[in-house]
């Protein structure tokens, strides 16, 4: 199985980064603008995803952990075999948080897709948790 870790620092409170990241349905205006252009409810309560290079995926939630601010998902559907996610806020400090994004994924070429589509998503999160305007993708 591949995995995909990504990390950066956040120039925002870590109680703000979380309440943004655990809002599982406003993904794509709190999170990722530019990013997600979209994100709808679908009738088992997950989410179905339009990101801004036109790909469509069905996420659920696997669990929200308000003690350690995780958040974990799973990809459903697709060509992958397996996705299952998890993002997580650590406080760095007044002001500061680090974001920490991991992926794990089968069949494992798929990282190759994954990967740099998270690279996108992670400069899209920090710009709009600090606030910033979001950088074209």
């Amino acid at each position: 199985m591949a995995t995909i870790y990504k990390e950066f620092i956040v120039e925002a409170d870590a109680a703000h980064v979380w309440d943004a990241l655990r809002d599982f349905n406003a993904v794509h205006t709190r999170l990722a603008p530019g990013f997600l252009t979209a994100c709808t409810i679908d009738a088992e309560g997950g989410r179905v995803l339009t990101f801004a290079n036109g790909l469509v995926a069905r996420e659920a939630l696997v669990g929200i952990d308000d003690a350690h601010r995780r958040l974990a998902y799973t990809v459903t559907g697709g060509k992958a075999s397996h996705h299952h996610a998890s993002a997580q806020v650590f406080a760095e400090g007044p002001g500061r948080s680090r974001f920490v994004w991991i992926t794990d994924v089968l069949p494992d070429a798929m990282a190759a897709y994954i990967e740099p589509m998270m690279v996108q998503g992670g400069v899209a999160m920090k710009a709009a948790l600090e606030g910033r305007p979001v950088p074209a993708a």
